[in-house]
């Protein structure tokens, strides 16, 4: 019997020091913009349950990697 490798894991919001106190708002708005465009595509699409959900792990880890790689350098050891 082979086993899949899970690509459901999703990324974590790793903001730095001078970010953290927005931590709860631009988790609670990527959370809505993941939900707006899967339903989206859900609906224009007629997705899987599968298709579904992989759009949604898809572009929560894809935002959540910009958002970390954006606010990276704009730390106070960094200026």
């Amino acid at each position: 019997m082979s086993t899949c490798k899970s690509n459901d894991a999703l990324e974590d919001l790793d903001l730095p020091r001078e970010f953290e106190d927005l931590e709860a708002f631009i988790r609670s708005d990527l959370k809505a913009i993941v939900k707006a465009v899967a339903n989206r595509g859900n609906e224009r699409l007629l997705l899987s349950r599968r298709e579904y959900r992989a759009l949604q792990v898809a572009l929560w880890n894809r935002l959540t990697l910009a958002i970390n790689e954006t606010l990276e350098p704009l730390t106070a050891e960094n200026r």
